[in-house]
């Protein structure tokens, strides 16, 4: 059996949107813009399971969780992207290519800088975990199967003793609020209106979808009527010569 060592106290040690299973596990799941059976996943095997909507504090959160306990050695990508943030793209830049200046290298996100991690949490992370990315998939069975699969090979903990960070909430108090108490205004006006445009876009994605089902639910009973009267028809050319009716 691969060897673990204790997390640390109370891990995990930062608030926000997860549910958490065995502390043993070496597995976490992030399902980014989706929200899953987060309980089911860490049923599952996972030590962790929760949802990551911002590229500046909502990684960081995830970043502290994970090197607080050095059993996790995979991170589990899944669920959808989110909308002008980008999160889950900037978290992997982040893990290949670093921070620089306090921005993710390489981020397609808006606002993606990091300012309460030092580069020995983000270095920490990056050799800690290995990422692997099933993004788009929200499907149960691939995700548990995944686990499945990092914990049958999974390498022990990290030599390095668990890792504590502290994570400012900010003045929004949560995570897709303020990005740091020390923000630049302007960062948050942008992520304010990265926020409307994401509602505005699941709106939109909600509209087109019910657009489509009656439209489906519209061509498919023209379709039934059209098999009905040609069933019909088909009935009145067998029985009318047999009742000595014509056509």
């Amino acid at each position: 059996m691969a060897d673990k060592k204790s997390p640390a106290s109370g891990w995990p040690i930062i608030q926000g949107d997860y549910h958490s299973g065995s502390a043993e596990s070496c597995v976490a799941v992030c399902t980014f813009g989706s929200h899953l059976d987060e309980q089911g996943i860490c049923d599952a095997g996972a030590a962790i399971c929760g949802s990551c909507k911002t590229e500046n504090l909502g990684l960081e959160k995830l970043i502290a969780n994970t090197i607080s306990n050095p059993n996790i050695r995979f991170v589990i990508f899944c669920g959808t992207e989110v909308k002008g943030h980008l999160s889950a793209q900037s978290l992997k830049a982040l893990h290949e290519n670093g921070v620089e200046g306090g921005k993710i290298v390489g981020s397609q996100g808006a606002i993606a800088f990091i300012e309460n991690l030092d580069a020995a949490a983000i270095e920490r992370f990056q050799q800690q975990v290995e990422i692997i990315d099933i993004m788009e998939s929200e499907d149960m069975g691939a995700i548990t199967a995944k686990i499945t699969e990092c914990a049958g090979k999974d390498p022990g903990a990290f030599e390095g003793d668990a890792m504590v960070v502290d994570v400012s909430e900010g003045e929004g108090g949560a995570e897709g609020g303020a990005v740091a108490a020390t923000a630049n205004p302007q960062f948050l006006e942008i992520e304010a209106k990265l926020n409307a445009i994401e509602k505005k876009l699941e709106f939109a994605d909600a509209e087109l979808a019910q657009r489509y089902g009656r439209k489906v639910g519209r061509d498919i009973g023209i379709l039934y009527g059209l098999v009905a009267g040609l069933i019909v028809f088909m009935m009145l050319l067998v029985l009318l010569p047999k009742l000595g009716g014509f056509i």
